[in-house]
């Protein structure tokens, strides 16, 4: 898939309108939580500047339903980028009207402005006309580098697109290169790995990824419908019944095209996610009654290491256990730690997976971390994104 990107466009004197994904984590005194996000703009944001244009940035912050709440307002995530980028950005107090219009005509090439939120009009999210239009006025360019988006047919996503001349930004062009080579041209051995909490939210991940993998990895609550559908006792743990059967249709189609399924053969219990609880390592089928799987053990997770280690490429999404609480997350520290050293290609997936290798200090060791949650998903499932639909081609 090949998109027009900023570098493929003239900026020099012009006004860039940018999407960017600053949705990021406050904290109880409203400041920026988790800033992982706003630093992988960055690159666009700089290039920009550096090439003489004047950058207008848009993006969403929480949930406020189309209405102001004062607590998701763009002023902490602005103070925030201004320190990062070592120059003032003007936060302005609305994303369009003329007052807007008339503070983004008067920037100056290498001046930065940072729209208020756009989820305080209900027009974003409808994609409503009139609202991205008077968005585009705000430009001469348009530039979607929020790939966590990608997957919303919204106003700053698709509709703008329809008034201004767009292309991706650096992110959403490795987001772009990076997804599109598992799905085109995978090297192999190929291993997926595949956590979280549930199998409805990685079927049509796991159905895609079946025709192009050498072997998947099961972990993290999913694992416990897989196990169930094979007959195993898995007490308490976490299980959606109204996927059992899909469970044992998509091992069965696994088995049918020669793909290894791995589930975990040990696990690590407890009466409920709590570090204060007791726990054990049992075999994944003799979990007792009361007691929920809580993360891989030992032994599944030197299996799953060798598999990882053994790979040309590996796409991870999904963390293998509680993974917040730490007796349960020596699981998805060892996978982490695997895929780290895993000579091939390496692209982790997925909001809680990008969480845990920052948190166990390895957020740098991967080729790429995806900024984009369900984007992501809805990518390797093989969809066509509309923000990303709507860039122009090659």
């Amino acid at each position: 898939m090949e998109k027009r990107t900023v570098r493929d466009v003239e900026v020099a004197g012009r006004r860039v309108l940018v999407r960017v994904d600053f949705n990021v984590p406050l904290d109880e005194h409203g400041r920026v939580a988790d800033d992982r996000r706003i630093r992988e703009s960055l690159p666009t944001v700089r290039y920009l500047l550096e090439q003489g244009a004047a950058v207008v940035l848009m993006s969403h912050l929480g949930r406020p339903g189309g209405r102001v709440v004062e607590e998701l307002r763009m002023a902490p995530v602005g103070e925030r980028l201004a320190q990062l980028l070592g120059r003032p950005v003007r936060v302005l107090p609305d994303c369009v009207g003329p007052e807007v219009e008339a503070v983004v005509a008067r920037l100056q090439p290498g001046e930065v402005a940072l729209l208020e939120n756009l989820r305080f009009y209900p027009g974003e999210e409808g994609n409503d006309p009139a609202f991205a239009a008077a968005l585009a006025r705000l430009g001469d360019l348009y530039v979607n580098d929020a790939f966590g988006t990608a997957h919303r047919a919204h106003a700053s996503t698709v509709g703008v697109a329809a008034h201004l001349p767009a292309v991706a930004g650096l992110l959403m062009e490795k987001e772009i290169r990076y997804l599109s080579r598992l799905l085109e041209s995978p090297e192999h051995p190929f291993v997926a790995v595949l956590g979280g909490k549930k199998v409805s939210d990685k079927i049509g991940v796991l159905r895609n990824l079946l025709e192009r993998v050498d072997a998947v990895l099961v972990g993290g609550g999913m694992a416990y419908t897989f196990l169930r559908s094979q007959g195993y006792r898995v007490g308490r743990s976490l299980v959606e019944e109204d996927k059992v059967e899909l469970a044992r249709e998509l091992s069965e189609r696994a088995r049918a095209r020669g793909v290894p399924l791995w589930l975990p053969e040990d696990v690590v219990v407890a009466e409920r996610p709590s570090a204060e609880a007791s726990r054990r390592v049992v075999l994944a089928g003799e979990i007792p009654e009361g007691w929920m799987g809580l993360d891989i053990g030992p032994r599944t997770a030197e299996r799953f290491a060798g598999v990882i280690e053994g790979a040309r490429l590996v796409v991870w999404n999904g963390p293998m256990g509680v993974f917040e609480v730490e007796p349960f997350a020596a699981g998805t520290r060892a996978v982490a730690e695997a895929v780290a050293r895993c000579p091939g290609t390496t692209v982790v997936g997925g909001g809680d997976t990008a969480a845990a290798v920052e948190r166990f200090g390895l957020l740098g060791r991967f080729d790429h971390v995806s900024t984009g949650g369900g984007a992501s998903l809805e990518f390797l499932e093989g969809r066509e994104l509309p923000g990303i639909r709507v860039l122009q081609d090659w």
